[in-house]
């Protein structure tokens, strides 16, 4: 089983519902929804494009999918999110936008976050001594002969390249889109989000998600409010 601390929009959150339309699958219930058809992509285009982000649910990683140190259990970790939350304001974006990064979509904030980068930094940080060391197999998986040298430093470090000063926030829609379908992809998402890829995002909660077992769909096991007042739910 690994674990991983991600952002995600409340289930009842416009941003969530329709996100989970797209990508085919709710992480706060596990429930696999129909393959939509979106502009001049079929629903079997789009669940083609989008099962790689589909396993994962509609997220931004905070901390990367890790396996918890020998010793420690679930519970501990449930209670150390909960310490955490209860001393972190939440963090307020005015606009979020479409990016194609690298040759995959999706969300990132419209204008620079120094207060979002931080909190990715220290939740990176804060966790590291829950997180088990990566396995020779779990660091060849990272390509690491593709990263650069502060990544790959990362990679041994924090058992994952894209953090701190490499940190780039972003919530995943598709995978590997080829350049020739760029456009057109571009133009159903924007015709599946509309106005929402205009609106402000809060990232007021975090969420424990949970992969089984290797290979299985990712599925929110808890949530933690940031600067607490309200329990903990239960996915």
């Amino acid at each position: 089983m690994r674990y991983a601390i991600y952002f995600t929009p409340e289930r009842d959150d416009p941003l969530a519902k329709t996100a989970a339309r797209w990508l085919g699958r709710d992480p706060h219930t596990g429930e696999a929804l129909p393959p939509v058809a979106v502009g001049s992509f079929s629903a079997a285009e789009i669940a083609f494009h989008t099962a790689a982000a589909r396993r994962y649910g509609f997220h931004a990683t905070l901390k990367a999918p890790f396996r918890l140190m020998d010793g420690l259990k679930e519970a501990e970790l449930c209670d150390a999110l909960d310490r955490y939350t209860l001393q972190q304001e939440p963090v307020h974006l005015e606009r979020i936008k479409l990016a194609r990064l690298n040759s995959f979509f999706a969300l990132v904030p419209a204008d620079p976050s120094p207060e979002l980068n931080a909190l990715a930094s220290d939740i990176v940080t804060a966790f590291e001594p829950y997180r088990a060391p990566l396995s020779p197999s779990e660091i060849e998986r990272r390509n690491p002969d593709n990263l650069s040298p502060a990544q790959l430093k990362n990679l041994h470090k924090w058992g994952y390249p894209y953090v701190h000063e490499e940190f780039r926030f972003h919530m995943t829609l598709t995978g590997r889109v080829p350049a020739a379908e760029a456009e057109r992809m571009e133009q159903a998402i924007s015709d599946h989000f509309g106005p929402l890829l205009l609106e402000p995002l809060t990232i007021g909660t975090l969420a424990l998600f949970i992969e089984p077992e290797p290979g299985a769909p990712f599925k929110i096991k808890s949530l933690h409010p940031l600067q607490g007042g309200r329990a903990r739910k239960t996915a």
